[in-house]
């Protein structure tokens, strides 16, 4: 099997970091290039886990050394950073576009006009038209001829997986709470993320405006031809990495005795990065893994359906790897941890 060299720009980060990891051990995939904006510095000195394991330099991030160096790359950059060297990139390579881009930010999720209300003007909107939005489970087909993959954001991964499959069984609006461990909000300290005030403690953040609620609605719309009103609360924990979410629907009167198990079962039967679960799903069984777990049950015409993800790894990293399997043509498990820590 062929050996592709990989680059990660922006490794600087949580999910720099965990790219790295997965990288290191896949397979096909070798870490050639790894850059943030600054450069001049060695891996270890961003992250002390790689000290005396991973001699790799971080350069400073630059489109000509992505193309000389690299058959795939990940961006974890900002939104609005990641469309900016986007943008770059396929203009340098002109009509060969022969990278394999994976974004881990939002800059190529939404349509043009849900991305400019929630988060800037964009300034690539022909990459946009060529972007495939990177949920395996429901967009394979279209992953595997792409060469720019927009990964999901975490909250929108949980939500999903667990929400599509009832989409046609349900009406009205429908209720998201979703809670995510401090990881989520970045490395950069910030008033809430300082310990003496997250731990032992839990609070709600942008209820009802979160930029990742109109994702959540666009993407039912496009993978489940549904028009839906999402009231979506998200909720900041005291640990370090993993997302539970909850969805609350009500289902037509005509499928009032549905069996929800059986309907997940059924819609993920071929799919090895989702676990079905008989009783109340767990974010320390899938933590360091791609996993998610989802569980469902009724009473009467409610609908509670239950999730959990690594934000970092199904969240992030570990989708991207996944999705770069895709695109390049190998299996999408390779070098994929099957079980976390």
């Amino acid at each position: 099997m062929k050996t592709l060299r990989a680059g990660i720009v922006g490794v600087s980060g949580y999910t720099g970091a965990d790219l790295v990891k997965i990288l290191y051990k896949h397979p096909y995939f070798r870490l050639t290039y790894v850059a943030n904006t600054q450069g001049g510095m060695a891996l270890s000195d961003v992250h002390k886990e790689f000290y005396n394991v991973l001699d790799l330099e971080v350069s400073k991030a630059c489109v000509q050394d992505v193309c000389a160096q690299c058959d795939v790359v990940f961006l974890a950059l900002p939104h609005k950073s990641a469309m900016e060297f986007v943008k770059a990139l396929r203009a340098y390579e002109g009509d060969s576009q022969r990278i394999k881009i994976v974004d881990l930010s939002a800059d190529y999720r939404l349509s043009a006009k849900h991305y400019e209300a929630v988060y800037c003007p964009h300034i690539d909107t022909e990459g946009l038209t060529h972007a495939v939005y990177g949920l395996p489970e429901y967009a394979h087909n279209e992953i595997a001829k792409a060469s720019l993959v927009a990964n999901p954001g975490c909250y929108p991964t949980a939500t999903l997986l667990a929400l599509l499959p009832f989409l046609d069984y349900i009406e009205g609006e429908i209720f998201v709470d979703a809670k995510s461990g401090v990881s989520g909000a970045g490395k950069k300290l910030t008033d809430d993320t300082h310990y003496p005030n997250i731990n032992e403690n839990m609070f709600s953040y942008a209820p009802l405006a979160h930029r990742h609620q109109i994702e959540i609605e666009e993407k039912c719309e496009r993978f489940g031809m549904q028009r839906v009103q999402v009231n979506f609360i998200p909720h900041l924990c005291p640990f370090t990495r993993g997302m539970l979410v909850s969805v609350f629907a009500t289902l037509k009167e005509e499928y009032i005795d549905i069996e929800p198990l059986e309907i997940l079962k059924q819609t993920y039967k071929d799919s090895p990065f989702v676990r079905i679960c008989s009783e109340s799903v767990r974010v320390s069984n899938v933590r360091g893994s791609n996993m998610c777990d989802v569980y469902a049950l009724k009473r009467g015409r409610a609908l509670y359906v239950n999730s959990a993800i690594d934000n970092l790894m199904r969240g992030a990293s570990s989708q991207a790897v996944v999705n770069a399997n895709i695109m390049c043509g190998f299996a999408p498990e390779s070098g994929i941890p099957q079980v976390g820590w």
